[in-house]
């Protein structure tokens, strides 16, 4: 494994070193993973907060997997620091609206310019990922100090306020986030789905990979007492949030196609022309 690690650091360091052009190939895969497993950190966390608001019980047995898996929040939060950077400095190879000669020839980015620009990234990528895992490091702090307490029900229900905090905060945040680090990849695309789609699949891989450590962890000794029962109940989880994932992509697919404007058909035509196989797959 540190091998393939080592194999994969040189590959990028080869990629970014060699060619201008393929810096956007560099900085694309650096961009998707740091997307995809902090968004996974984050819906950890708002697993956590749902069930324990909706005074679920069958989790409590694993989900310490589910608090180590929020604190992957202020790594990713480091990661994207370098991008900010980018940004700031006028860097275009991932987003356009960073360049300001393209903004000052492009109406489109200069009404999009209030949202698109180097602060409200920062904020995004700064304040918000911080805020989040703020909220993941207490709970954690706080369910920790319950398995040691004498009984009482004090840090449930200090538990229960940060989750009931966090849900909200969380669901207006995340979309900023998502408009901010995926959307504005291609400024002129817009959905008001693509955040709740974002938010499927991020759902759908946070249920995956517990499922993928859970089964790791009993075959190291770890959750001996881990049964059918329990993975039956986080593959019905990951059965009906694929299907609305899959739901979402179409409602989204379906309103583009039916409206039939170029900004937003944009979208689906660049991946059915450049990727046919992917595109059709996933749908």
């Amino acid at each position: 494994m540190l091998g393939g690690m080592a194999l994969g650091l040189l590959c990028l360091a080869i990629t970014f070193l060699t060619d201008d052009s393929l810096h956007t190939r560099f900085w694309t895969n650096y961009l998707h993973n740091v997307t995809f497993f902090t968004g996974i950190s984050f819906m950890s966390m708002f697993i956590l907060s749902a069930f324990l608001i909706a005074w679920a019980g069958w989790y409590t047995y694993f989900k310490r997997v589910w608090e180590a898996m929020t604190q992957f929040m202020i790594v990713g939060l480091v990661l994207m620091l370098p991008v900010v950077a980018g940004v700031w400095l006028g860097f275009h190879h991932l987003y356009h609206w960073a360049d300001a000669d393209a903004v000052a020839g492009d109406e489109i980015l200069q009404w999009k310019s209030s949202f698109l620009n180097p602060t409200t990234f920062t904020i995004a990528s700064v304040l918000i990922v911080g805020i989040w895992y703020l909220f993941a490091s207490v709970f954690r702090r706080s369910s920790l100090a319950e398995d040691q307490g004498n009984g009482s029900y004090e840090q449930n229900k200090r538990q229960t306020v940060l989750a009931s905090i966090f849900l909200p905060v969380a669901g207006f945040s995340s979309a900023a986030v998502i408009w901010q680090w995926i959307m504005s990849l291609d400024a002129h695309w817009y959905s008001t789905l693509f955040a709740w789609y974002c938010g499927a699949s991020w759902f759908v891989s946070a249920i995956a990979i517990t499922v993928i450590l859970l089964i790791y962890l009993r075959g190291k000794g770890y959750y001996s007492d881990l049964n059918a029962s329990h993975l039956h109940d986080l593959g019905k989880y990951l059965f009906a949030f694929s299907i609305f994932w899959t739901y979402l992509w179409f409602s989204q697919f379906m309103l583009i196609w039916y409206a039939n404007v170029g900004e937003e058909t944009v979208y689906f035509q660049t991946r059915r022309d450049e990727y046919p196989a992917l595109f059709f797959l996933e749908s």
